[in-house]
């Protein structure tokens, strides 16, 4: 039988995508296809598929150092414009230019991500719908706030999600310690990590199950960091 493995680097930044359920996307790869506010078993086992084909440079069903080497020889073509197997100064500007704009284009999309975030959460504490908040309506928003406090404890937030989201996904993964993870302990973690995510479930991940979830994920990982003293 055919033992497809992954290195751990490469694996780590797969399933962080899957860790990154508890913000709805990774980067321009929407894990919420259909936009509905809900993250279903189908469109999260879509999107980590994407993930492991994208990696999977010349599509052996193995994600190595060959394939890297293949992305990095893909992205020295792509600033290598006129084909001469150098980059001249020109290139490397260009290419600098190109990084630039796409991180302006993920900032310009987190601040529309945390406008519509603000947007949502004013409305949920405006209970009337008139358009403002009442001290009744602050009080409330004050009390609900403690008692989530309450029940997450100290240290929730921290740690920096994203890629060591990944990597703690694949510490999992990695059911037999080998250093590697097989397709089947790749989709074993995914249909773990889903589960524990889908709280009451029903079949999707809810906004606030990810924002549970991704609570989740960062107590674990100081709790982990403060065992081992650190």
């Amino acid at each position: 039988m055919k033992k497809t493995t992954l290195s751990l680097t490469a694996t780590a930044l797969v399933l962080t995508g899957t860790a990154a359920l508890a913000h709805g996307h990774m980067g321009k790869m929407k894990v919420d296809a259909d936009g509905d506010g809900l993250v279903t078993r189908t469109e999260m086992t879509a999107h980590a598929d994407q993930m492991f084909t994208r990696m999977d440079a010349n599509g052996d069903g193995v994600i190595n150092a060959e394939d890297r080497a293949a992305h990095r020889q893909e992205r020295f073509a792509k600033a290598d414009t006129n084909g001469d197997g150098e980059l001249s100064q020109a290139e490397m500007q260009a290419m600098h230019e190109a990084r630039k704009e796409r991180r302006e284009e993920r900032r310009e999309a987190r601040a529309d991500r945390r406008e519509a975030r603000m947007a949502e959460h004013f409305q949920r504490m405006d209970t009337d719908g008139s358009g403002g908040l009442s001290q009744e309506e602050l009080k409330a928003m004050h009390e609900a706030r403690g008692e989530r406090g309450g029940k997450r404890g100290h240290g929730m937030r921290g740690g920096r999600g994203g890629h060591r989201g990944g990597m703690h996904m694949l510490r999992m993964a990695d059911t037999d310690g080998d250093k590697s993870v097989t397709r089947a302990e790749f989709d074993a973690a995914l249909a773990a990590h889903f589960a524990k995510a889908d709280a009451n479930g029903d079949g999707a991940i809810s906004a606030e199950e990810r924002k549970t979830m991704h609570e989740t994920m960062r107590a674990e990982r100081k709790a982990k960091r403060e065992a081992r003293g650190q």
